[in-house]
């Protein structure tokens, strides 16, 4: 049997490649027509157009009637609109409207083997989606805007000292000692010069150099009287 309904569904395949714009339902899925499916769900899963086509894949003691909608309620077979076997039936749906089908064979209609169809001209699109909202461009001001300038606060001049500054008193250098005057070492010769041999002082010049530092020193004495 499950060779027989893959063969017929070949078949069926074959049948309906000429109308590659329908869309094809094999009515029940992968379990056919037969008892025990439930077709009301079945239907209500899909959407049936105008040009599509109907695919019922049975069984030898089955077949496919198509009647009103007063026989598809009762289940009753007399006046069908069309009779259909053999294992293989395609409808196609050209028409707008509910369309009714039902098996023929005694019992089988009452235990669930009838199908109701809803014909549409097309699709609902689905809704559109609404534009995004912008918001609203502003206006640039025209009025120039001029800023303050921001006056600092003028400070506080310093409260003058009333008081009278004090002398800064005049600094007093130390005295030198006047007996160890400090004397610059002498620069050194370069390399390979002849030095030449000081000559000693004469007792003349001693004498004048005693002198004048005494002079000196009672001059620096005399003037930190003075001060």
């Amino acid at each position: 049997m499950a060779m027989l309904r893959t063969l017929l569904s070949l078949a069926a395949i074959a049948m309906v490649l000429n109308s590659a714009m329908a869309a094809n339902h094999t009515v029940g899925g992968n379990g056919g027509w037969s008892q025990g499916a439930d077709y009301k769900t079945w239907a209500a899963s899909e959407t049936f157009l105008v040009g599509d086509n109907l695919i019922f894949s049975y069984g030898l003691s089955h077949d496919v009637l198509e009647v009103t909608k007063a026989n598809y309620d009762s289940c009753a077979t007399t006046n069908a609109i069309s009779t259909n076997g053999g294992g293989m039936t395609v409808i196609a749906l050209s028409s707008l409207g509910r369309r009714y089908f039902i098996c023929g064979t005694g019992g089988h209609c009452a235990s669930g083997m009838k199908l109701e169809v809803n014909t549409i001209a097309t699709a609902s699109p689905p809704p559109a989606a609404a534009p995004p909202v912008l918001p609203p461009a502003s206006t640039p001001s025209t009025t120039p805007v001029i800023s303050s300038p921001t006056k600092s606060p003028a400070s506080s001049p310093s409260p003058k000292s009333s008081a009278p500054s004090p002398k800064i008193a005049p600094k007093i250098s130390p005295v030198s000692n006047p007996s160890s005057p400090t004397v610059d070492a002498p620069a050194l010769p370069p390399s390979g010069a002849s030095v030449p041999t000081p000559s000693q002082p004469s007792s003349a010049n001693k004498i004048g150099v005693i002198a004048g530092s005494t002079v000196g020193f009672g001059f620096v004495v005399t003037m930190t009287f003075i001060l």
